[in-house]
């Protein structure tokens, strides 16, 4: 074949595969946006369907950047079971989070986005909020033990001593442990110290759904002084709540389903850890009882401990606490409350409130219901619950990181200034 036949092949083929290419094109769903270049690690928008318009439309939804005034809170719209009053505890706090309560009545607020703990200090019968510690790195767990505040930023847990002594001239938080991963996927953490006096910390998967090592996808416990790290909970993929049942001592503790596989599954799950071990199945099984359709190949849901309940798809259950006041109704004795962040993967969203998880007397859940609702509205939020906490006189605090408030639920004819 001549050199001059050869460069016409050519062009023939260049031009085929360029009509090729430009129909297929044509036959692309439209308004699709360009998938990006490249998503760092983690990011929550890596396994987002690029075929999909509605998908494209979804994405983490940003708080705004301020605490809003206590006058702006949407009080007035939130709704509660008959019996039952809110108002608003405390106000200014950008991103609000995870709540503890001291000693002596102070309630420490941690934050992811910011790098701020606050102090709630009661006293004289006033309220007055202020920064405990600042220049920390998304310090969202908070644990409180004998006096002492321990602090869990990104890849470190430090404590203050007897801090509620301090709260004028606080010392800078001293480190206790900082074997953790720097993953900024999940790596915020909720801590507790459970009824062995041990402090627990969970870590993350790195990203939405991964095989990840053996230092990711766990609950750790840990002596209060940092030594002694063993891991008591695997195939945990995300987990910003966890309480322990006041008779079984059992830990329960809420857990993010992945992202991506749909709008209606996998849901959230709560979790019951009966004995030191057990594995839950992430990434491989997902709500107990179906398959992950990435790494579930070759495995059975039946070889992993199912939820003992389901929190709803993509609704971000986050803080929980078991209910040992005396103040609410006895039917909320013992049960657990828990705070729906609220979904940002899902066409209409789902969440945005807390419910009540009422068990039976063996711990599994008799039911899931509605407490506190209102939050989003017409599709959009109005606050978004974070954690929950009952206080020692038996009423409720709620964290809403979306505001930057905490709000006070309690029972009973509300009190009227003056009587």
């Amino acid at each position: 074949m001549s050199i001059h036949a050869t460069a016409r092949l050519a062009l023939l083929a260049s031009a085929f595969i360029s009509l090729f290419a430009l129909g297929a094109a044509a036959q692309q769903p439209a308004n699709v946006p360009a998938a990006p270049a490249a998503l760092p690690p983690g990011s929550p928008l890596i396994g987002r369907p690029a075929d999909s318009p509605a998908a494209a439309k979804l994405a983490p939804v940003a708080p705004p950047p301020i605490a809003s005034a206590a006058d702006k809170l949407p009080t007035a719209k939130l709704k509660l079971p008959p019996g039952f009053n809110i108002e608003v505890y405390a106000a200014g706090m950008a991103n609000a989070r995870t709540l503890r309560e001291g000693d002596k009545g102070t309630v420490f607020v941690g934050s992811r986005l910011v790098d701020k703990v606050y102090a709630v200090i009661n006293k004289d019968g006033k309220r007055s909020v202020k920064v405990l510690a600042s220049g920390l790195y998304r310090p969202n767990g908070l644990a409180f033990k004998d006096g002492t505040l321990y602090i869990a930023e990104l890849s470190k847990i430090s404590k203050i001593d007897k801090v509620e002594d301090v709260l004028e001239n606080p010392p800078k938080p001293s480190v206790i442990y900082d074997d953790l991963p720097k993953d900024e996927a999940h790596g915020w953490k909720f801590i507790g110290i459970g009824p062995d006096n041990k402090l627990y910390v969970p870590v993350g998967q790195p990203g939405n759904n991964v095989l990840h090592d053996d230092a990711h996808g766990q609950i750790r416990r840990i002596n209060l002084d940092g030594s002694g790290a063993e891991v008591v909970v695997r195939g945990m993929r995300n987990s910003v709540g966890f309480d322990w049942n006041p008779e079984t001592k059992q830990m329960y503790f809420t857990d993010n389903g992945r992202d991506w596989v749909s709008e209606t599954v996998p849901e959230d799950e709560l979790n019951r850890d009966s004995k030191d071990g057990e594995n839950f199945g992430a990434p491989y099984c997902l709500q107990g009882n179906i398959l992950d359709p990435e790494f579930g190949w070759g495995k059975s849901c039946a070889d992993y401990t199912a939820p003992v309940a389901l929190l709803g798809a993509h609704t971000a259950a986050l803080g929980m606490r078991f209910y040992t006041g005396k103040m609410f109704p006895a039917a909320y004795k013992n049960a657990i409350f828990i705070a729906r962040h609220g979904s940002w993967n899902k066409s209409q969203k789902l969440g945005g409130d807390v419910v009540v998880a009422k068990l039976n007397k063996d711990g599994t859940v008799k039911s899931v219901e509605p407490f506190l609702t209102g939050f989003l509205d017409n599709n959009n939020y109005l606050g978004r619950p974070v954690d929950v906490l009952p206080l020692k006189d038996g009423s409720l605090l709620v964290s809403d990181d979306w505001n930057g408030a905490i709000y006070r639920i309690t029972y009973g004819k509300p009190k009227v200034a003056g009587q």
